[in-house]
């Protein structure tokens, strides 16, 4: 299994990083995690076509996940007009978010096909790859999830700090949202001290750092720092485009 990391932005673009994207390799299976703006593109960076995926996983509908998600479907079509209905699984209202993109062009209508998924808390098969998800608390209008793939990787999505989440992902490599810098957090995401407070006492082969708002992207070392202080293990600030082999 390996990955490859899309977009470790935000809502707020700094010129050097994508929204949020992850590319997860299992075999010959293909899934992306998160769709967000410019995740496009840097799926033909790394050499991947809409028609090669075999399905999307989103961690929720915020629209820094989701917005490349019709023109991924376009392009699909656009590739293959005969390409098999590419499922696209998320928390409840998945489904209802896709008719939606679905119907604000006539013209995709009977042309784009998407097999469109609810999932709640349950663990679940993607594309034969086995998905065990945890609810977060990162928005009160939405459901958000993050997810553990195999025993090998867990995403975060956007969540605040969570002890519950920390002991859920422990053993895997762990990809992270430390959207903001310390003094600037928030309800939705962690700041790297609460970060590194909740992974002390666990174990991760990596804990790589994503969606980094602009004032985080320019305190990377004092980021790291701050989470080093309080957890000991590797970790280190995400970058588009990174390759993380899994094993």
């Amino acid at each position: 299994m390996r990955a490859t990391l899309l977009g470790t932005g935000s809502a707020i673009p700094t010129g050097e990083r994508a929204q949020t994207g992850l590319l997860l390799e299992d075999g010959d299976t293909r899934l992306l995690v998160d769709c967000g703006s410019g995740v496009l593109g840097a799926l033909a960076r790394a050499g991947v076509t809409p028609t090669s995926l075999d399905a999307v996983l989103l961690t929720h509908h915020h629209l820094d996940h989701v917005s490349d998600l019709l023109p991924v479907l376009k392009a699909r079509w656009l590739a293959d007009e005969r390409a098999a209905a590419l499922p696209v699984a998320g928390p409840p209202g998945t489904s209802a978010l896709l008719d939606d993109l679905l119907d604000v062009h006539d013209y995709l209508a009977g042309r784009v096909v998407v097999d469109a998924r609810d999932h709640a808390p349950e663990a679940f098969s993607l594309a034969g790859v086995d998905v065990e998800p945890y609810e977060t608390a990162h928005s009160a209008s939405m459901r958000s999830f993050a997810y553990c793939f195999g025993d090998a990787l867990t995403v975060s999505g956007d969540t605040p700090a969570d002890s519950g989440l920390a002991a859920f992902a422990d053993g895997t490599t762990l990809v992270h949202d430390c959207a903001h810098p310390d003094g600037a957090g928030s309800d939705a995401h962690p700041t790297p001290t609460e970060l590194g407070a909740a992974l002390a006492g666990h174990d991760y082969p990596h804990v790589y750092l994503t969606h980094l708002y602009p004032a985080a992207d320019a305190r990377r070392e004092d980021a790291l720092a701050a989470v080093r202080e309080r957890y000991d293990g590797a970790v280190s600030v995400a970058a588009d485009g990174e390759r993380l082999d899994l094993g």
